[in-house]
């Protein structure tokens, strides 16, 4: 079978063996496997993502010397199952999956180990345990972005934002794209978006984000308003806290302070947005953390493969809440599926070229420099 494999960064067509599937795994032909940030990343600082990996306890992450099959982001039809599955689902069935792998009793990440090689390929294995049925007469270009929105549909989550929050993504990629997907199917009725890039912003506009910036020229930040809630200054904080107080003084049959915790509770108060950085280069939580209002909560999903330094004071005297949004579950990855084939998130922004696997290298080079959003590969082209 023909594949597209990274080694040393360099990207190439190779031929490999069609594999053959081992106890619980099933061979999956591939249909459409999309191209994440992710991929780009390793293409480059495969060393970096393997150091941390260690620590975490995954030692099978690819390496820099590996040639790794990439492609983490797929849909495929069932070919044939291994010894000791269920064989649930005929052959012929379409599936998503979690990309995940068990080999010889140990878990890999499908497309970044040489353990599991992953979608850029004529056939894939698969965990017949991660595998999800494709509902009837969803597309197939549809379904492959269940991956990346899943983990935007994660993110979101994660924020715990709310219809009447302002949402603010830093960031219009793939993935902060995705977010605005997400941010919308949640009812999120106020989202600013800010990319570098003029297709970018096009791009989120047609996502849902009500409000686009280039950062270059203006700030995200200034497209907030002044909406109820939002604390700018540590003056106007301590203040609303004082008027409050003088407010609920004046209610004579309830304690004041219990008031307040069952106000706090409901949501009344102060309030700041909900950020999503999805860029993931140095010095983009700090521009966050200091020019985002007080109380705003901070969810990470870009992947800075470089350390990184902000100020934890500025964090703690704007009581910031810095989170960080690694991938989903699995009920992440389902819910995710069941949105886009009811149609409450239209993904199909998001595609910008269907190709062949001797187009990647140069799709590569495409997406690291703004010009695509979500390349998918069509393995049969």
């Amino acid at each position: 079978m023909r594949a597209v494999a990274v080694h040393d960064t360099v990207l190439s067509v190779v031929e490999r063996p069609t594999p053959s599937p081992g106890r619980g795994q099933v061979l999956v032909k591939v249909l459409r496997a999309g191209i994440c940030g992710s991929d780009l990343h390793v293409r480059h600082d495969a060393e970096a993502g393997a150091d941390i990996a260690a620590e975490v306890g995954y030692d099978g992450f690819m390496r820099r010397s590996d040639e790794v099959v990439l492609g983490h982001e797929f849909t495929g039809e069932i070919v044939s199952y291994g010894a000791g599955c269920r064989a649930r689902w005929r052959a012929g069935t379409r599936i998503v999956t979690l990309p995940l792998i068990r080999v010889d009793g140990e878990v890999h990440m499908t497309g970044l180990s040489t353990h599991a090689p992953g979608g850029f390929a004529e056939y894939v294995l698969t965990d017949e345990d991660a595998l999800i049925p494709v509902p009837d007469g969803l597309d197939v270009d549809l379904a492959a972005l269940t991956e990346p929105l899943a983990v935007a549909h994660h993110a979101v989550r994660m924020g715990g934002v709310r219809r009447h929050d302002p949402a603010v993504v830093i960031g219009c990629g793939p993935i902060g794209l995705a977010v605005i997907l997400m941010l919308k199917a949640a009812g999120v009725r106020h989202i600013v978006a800010g990319d570098y890039s003029p297709s970018r912003r096009e791009l989120a506009r047609r996502c849902g984000a009500q409000t686009v910036v280039d950062p270059a020229v203006d700030s995200p930040w200034a497209h907030l308003g002044e909406r109820a809630g939002l604390v700018r200054s540590a003056p106007a904080y301590y203040g609303a806290g004082l008027e409050a107080l003088h407010a609920l003084r004046a209610v004579r049959f309830l304690p004041w302070r219990r008031i307040m915790r069952t106000a706090k509770r409901f949501g009344a108060g102060p309030r700041g947005p909900v950020v999503f950085e999805c860029v993931g280069l140095p010095g983009v939580i700090e521009d966050i953390v200091s020019n985002t209002p007080f109380l705003s909560t901070v969810v990470v999903v870009g992947v800075c493969m470089r350390p990184d330094t902000f100020r934890p004071t500025m964090a703690v005297n704007k009581e910031l809440q810095l989170r960080f949004s690694f991938c989903y579950d699995p009920a992440d990855f389902d819910e995710t599926l069941t949105m886009i084939a009811r149609g409450r998130v239209n993904a199909r922004p998001l595609i910008t070229s269907v190709i062949g696997l001797d187009e990647v290298p140069a799709a590569f080079g495409a997406l690291a420099a703004g010009r695509e959003a979500k390349v998918l590969i069509d393995p049969s082209r």
